[in-house]
């Protein structure tokens, strides 16, 4: 379990939102890797995913993102930009980019991650939205 100093009551959030950042930098290499079961780790039981409509549970959002393991490359890929840790050190926010393999964005993510008892981060929402034609091109 990882412990990280407070000061007055509130959690190093710089610390957090480190290992926070590695958490979803994990989550993601799981997909490249093709590994499943990492993929899996950093899901909360009780997590809910967006999409046509919910999926509820790690079983079932493991089971229904199991497609997206099929293939010998992922059909995607992402990365955080921003993340920022509640100053309880309990929950964060992860976003950026999801890029298809030839690396154009396509969309963007959005997850919630739970600091567990276990001192493991997982997420606990997570949702995606196509790419902005609006947003300015860096």
């Amino acid at each position: 379990m990882t412990t990280v100093a407070r000061a007055e009551g509130h959690a190093d959030v710089s610390a957090l939102a480190a290992q926070v950042r590695a958490a979803e930098q994990a989550f993601s290499k799981a997909m490249a890797d093709r590994d499943v079961e990492a993929f899996a780790s950093r899901i909360a039981d009780d997590a809910v995913f967006f999409g046509a409509k919910p999926l509820r549970g790690k079983n079932a959002i493991v089971a229904a993102w199991k497609q997206f393991f099929a293939g010998p490359q992922a059909p995607f890929s992402w990365q955080p930009e921003e993340v920022e840790v509640l100053d309880s050190g309990t929950l964060a926010l992860s976003s950026g980019p999801v890029r298809a393999p030839d690396g154009k964005q396509i969309g963007v993510f959005n997850s919630i991650w739970r600091h567990d008892a276990d001192g493991v981060w997982r997420v606990v929402f997570d949702k995606g939205c196509p790419d902005c034609p609006c947003r300015p091109t860096q």
